[in-house]
Order: C-alpha cells, then structure tokens, then sequence
C-alpha cells in the first residue's frame, strides 16, 4: 500500500443499531469516521422480516442516543416503528453513511486495516464490523429434508400469521425465535401446531402484573451470573409453574449462563404457554428425520405438517470477510465483541455479535461508548501522533 493515504480514523461497518451507535460514540469522542452500508437504505434487514415482527424489549431501553420515540408508541414497537427510530438518528446526528457498499475482505497490512469493497480498497487505522450477529439465517440439512414435499422454512420468513390458518405446522426450536413464531400463531385457527424443542428455554412473560418484565432488565444485567440465573429460573417458575409437565425440556442452563458462554437469548412469551397448557400446542421431541409426507421425531413418532419453520438461529457471515484472521469460533461468532480486541490485531472491533438481557439497542449504546473510549485511549497513547504512526 505504499503511497496509499491511510485514513487516520474508524471505518464502521454495517449501519444498523450497533453500526449507528458506534459512528456517533466515535464522532462525540472527536474520532474521525465512515460508516459503509451494503443495503441502499437504514433498516433494510428489519424491513425484510416477517409483517409482524414488534421488539420483545421495551421502548424506553430500545432507543439511541438523542432520539426518542414518538407519543403513542406502545411498549414494544413494531419494524416499522424501529426502521423509523433509526432513519431519524442517522438524520438527526448527520451521520457519515455511504450505502451500496460491499465488504468483500478485510485484512490487517502491519500499520493499518484494509477494506476491500466493491468500491474499491479503502484503508483505515481502525475498522469496527456491526454486521450483526443475525446477519444469515441458519436451517440445518436434516436427513430426507430434500425429498419432503411440504414448506420448509426459516422464522426469519415467518410472513403474515394470518398464512398459517388451517395449516399444520411445525415449529422446530424453543429459543427467542421459535417462541416469537408461536406467540402469533397462538392466535390463529391452525389445524395443528407442534414444537420440537431438543432443549428448554429460560422463558420469560412479557408482562407480569401488566408491568414489562424488560424493565428490570438492567438491574439483572448488573447481578452476578448465578444469582441472575437463580432471578430468571424462579420468574419462570412463578410465572408459568412446571412446564415440564407440558413436555418442555428443562433448561440444561441458567439463563443468564447461556447468553455469557453459549450466546443464546432468552425467550419471551405473549401467549404460547397459555397455547401449550391448553392443548393448541404440543410439545414433541427433536426432528429425527423428514419423509415425503411429514417428519420422523427422535422417539419414533411422525407428525405430518404441511409447514415447517425452522426456529434454529442465525450464522454471522463473517466468514469471507475475516476468516482469514483467526478471530471467528466454530460458529462464525467473533471471538471477542465490544471494548475487547486481539492484542495482535491492534484496531479490529466488533460489535453487536452477542445478545444481552438489556437488549440489542441497550448493548449497542454502551458497546459504542466502550469501543469509541478505548481508540481515544490508543490515541492518547501515541504522545500526540496517530495511531498508525506509532505502531509504524
């Protein structure tokens, strides 16, 4: 790259709620930065998600900095209520936003970062990828799969709930997504729905009491782990009673454990379980395999849906733009998020690639501050001289 000026600032990358956040921690900590955008518009991968998708976290922890939400809005916004939050900060900060721009690679040059697009190569001191940790929908190559002659689908796909009436359908995961799938369906005249559930959630109510339950969220963010677990089994319990008893698996984790290590979010309910405990719903064991007309569970037993959503996560993507890097897990999750980095790789930050019990807009607002906080510091310690020229 001899001859090449390099930006002497934060390239961000992907303009959702943690790429957003992050540009304007940075422009308030005085460090210069670009946002690159592959979508030509804010919100698009919201705007592509099923008609009725709202947030399961509440609007007061859901907002970013500067910008609140309009009088009315209830307490768990629609996409389209959160397409528009985002719209007007990006406006309301001014926010540096080149769209249609692809990250094909990116690659540590010794004294800086280059990012090579379809635009061309561009080259910064820092770079912080905000891609999300939802960036690919995942549905796993179950046997027989091929030759089955019903709708197989992922939740990212879920559409209208209206779709499903005189359906059958199968729900195959009990995580956040599956239980955002059956939460709509509770509410249709389906033929039948069943959810294959290998392992049990840490299951929350929206609402208890008609309070949001979300709002304490910060405090429980705060708790030691076992003692945020030991908070979120007795809510459940007290909640719901014995689900197990509905055919549920328990949870092999406490909630707050699953989200620190395995990075699985906590469901939320807003009519399943009352579905479940009335019959509407059966629980069955995991998916063995598919046939022709329906679905073989592990213990032996076939279910005939006609519809099968497959509740079963995302995959970041990150492969082609950093795998090269040795900064992914098995999974394709970076190794490190936040305000943490690779001593190796001084000036590569991620953020947005966990959940949080606080939320995502919550844990993109602090994230923000903590990665903004950390390249003022590095700056700071170059005595006055950039950070590509102190570590040239």
């Amino acid at each position: 790259m001899h001859g090449t000026r390099i930006f002497n600032g934060a390239i961000v990358v992907g303009a959702g709620a943690a790429g957003l956040a992050a540009t304007h921690a940075l422009i308030e900590a005085g460090i210069p930065v670009r946002l690159l955008e592959k979508e030509e518009r804010i919100g698009e991968p919201w705007r592509r998600r099923h008609h009725d998708l709202h947030l399961n976290t509440h609007r007061s922890l859901s907002r970013l900095p500067g910008v609140d939400y309009p009088a009315g809005t209830p307490a768990f916004p629609d996409k389209s209520v959160v397409v528009d939050h985002l719209d007007r900060f990006r406006s309301h900060h001014r926010l540096p936003i080149e769209f249609g721009v692809r990250i094909d690679e990116i690659a540590f040059a010794g004294s800086h970062w280059a990012i090579a697009t379809n635009m061309g190569t561009r080259t910064a001191a820092h770079v912080v990828i905000a891609t999300g940790r939802d960036r690919t929908p995942y549905i796993p190559n179950w046997k027989g799969m091929a030759a089955f002659r019903g709708r197989v689908i992922h939740s990212a796909d879920f559409g209208d709930a209206g779709d499903y009436a005189n359906k059958k359908v199968l729900v195959v995961g009990a995580g956040n997504s599956g239980f955002d799938a059956l939460n709509h369906l509770a509410g249709v005249e389906t033929s039948a729905i069943w959810l294959s559930a290998r392992h049990g959630p840490t299951l929350l109510p929206k609402r208890i009491l008609n309070i949001p339950v979300h709002l304490m969220s910060p405090y429980v963010a705060r708790l030691p782990v076992r003692l945020a677990d030991a908070l979120l089994r007795a809510t459940q319990r007290i909640a719901f009673g014995d689900l197990t008893r509905f055919n549920l698996p328990a949870a092999d984790a406490g909630g707050a454990s699953r989200l620190a290590d395995d990075h699985v979010a906590i469901a939320s309910d807003d009519g399943a379980v009352d579905a479940i405990k009335a019959g509407k719903i059966e629980v069955v064991p995991e998916i063995g395999q598919f046939t022709r007309d329906g679905v073989i569970l592990a213990n032996g037993e076939r279910v005939r849906p006609e519809i099968v959503i497959a509740a079963t996560g995302y995959r970041t993507g990150l492969e082609q733009m950093v795998g090269g890097l040795g900064v992914l897990d098995a999974r394709g999750v970076p190794l490190f998020n936040g305000a943490d980095h690779d001593q190796r790789l001084p000036g590569l930050w991620f953020t947005g690639m966990r959940p949080s019990i606080r939320g995502c807009f919550a844990n993109a607002r602090l994230q923000a501050r903590a990665i903004a906080a950390a390249i003022k510091a590095d700056s700071r310690a170059s005595h006055g001289n950039t950070p590509m020229q102190a570590r040239a």
